[in-house]
């Protein structure tokens, strides 16, 4: 047999790819989403921050991923103190409205403290909060998962300001259609701020890890580390870079990727975008 077009699927998705061809089942309309690649310097080199998902999510059980999650309908909330690009540049660099540019960059900040403790805001545009490891910090995080809180509310309180410019473009991907929860997924780089640390603190993960790109894919491919093929692909792009400062001065022309699942005699694929090697 010729070598196969691509990710064969289970037999679940590959039932479901055939179904929605042949007009039996509805693709599910994808909810906007934002992850965040949270970076450090090492003496070994690059370091990227990965959380292993609990077995029990509906969505990617045991994968590794980077920190992010859903757009919170307060997210677009004008009240957040903002510094750097504005939205309308956020929106160039995403292909979107200010609107949800603003909702976006918010719940890439928002998410990132949610599932890692690190807070990407500062006291002034060109400040940033030292450290976010005390109790009244995690008050404030819960406060966020419980939803008792909004992002603009815990800002405005603590006399803080969104630190959009410490945030840089990376990807834009979107959930195949064949699985039943589907994400339009942007994904940003950052730098670790001086001074915070990550915790382990999402109820979503069991496992977190500092880890060089390169090692990741190797592990990935060796099938200790699973994750989806954006994970991937993005570990795979990361290893190019020594340096956060390498990653973070890339100049990125970011287009939206939505693997294709394609039905073939021979089984059912997913077929990943032609730009990605």
């Amino acid at each position: 047999m010729a070598d196969a077009p691509g990710l064969r699927l289970p037999d679940r998705l590959a039932e479901r790819a055939r179904d929605i061809s042949e007009g039996k089942v509805e693709a599910a309309a994808p909810r906007d989403a934002s992850t965040v690649i949270l970076l450090r310097d090492s003496s070994n080199g690059l370091l990227v921050y990965l959380l292993r998902r609990v077995s029990s999510m509906k969505f990617a059980p045991g994968a590794y991923v980077f920190p992010g999650g859903s757009v919170d309908p307060r997210d677009g909330d004008l009240a957040v103190g903002w510094s750097g690009p504005s939205a309308a540049e956020w929106g160039g660099a995403f292909g979107a409205g200010e609107t949800l540019a603003r909702e976006l960059v918010c719940a890439a900040v928002r998410e990132t403290f949610e599932e890692s403790g690190v807070l990407l805001a500062g006291p002034a545009p060109d400040a940033i909060v030292p450290d976010t490891s005390g109790d009244d910090w995690e008050a404030d995080r819960q406060a966020l998962l419980d939803r008792s809180q909004s992002l603009a509310e815990l800002l405005a309180r603590r006399g803080l300001v969104l630190r959009g410019d410490l945030l840089r473009p990376w990807a834009h991907w979107i959930t195949p259609e064949i699985e039943e929860r589907r994400y339009d997924t942007r994904f940003f780089v950052a730098a670790l701020p001086d001074g915070q640390r990550t915790r382990d603190v999402s109820t979503e993960s069991d496992r977190v890890t500092w880890v060089r790109p390169r090692d990741a894919v190797s592990a990935a491919r060796g099938g200790d580390m699973p994750m989806l093929p954006p994970t991937l692909v993005t570990l795979t792009e990361l290893s190019a870079y020594d340096s956060v400062a390498e990653v973070l001065a890339a100049v990125r022309s970011v287009r939206p990727r939505l693997p294709q699942a394609r039905v073939t005699g021979d089984g059912v694929f997913l077929i990943l975008p032609e730009d990605v090697s």
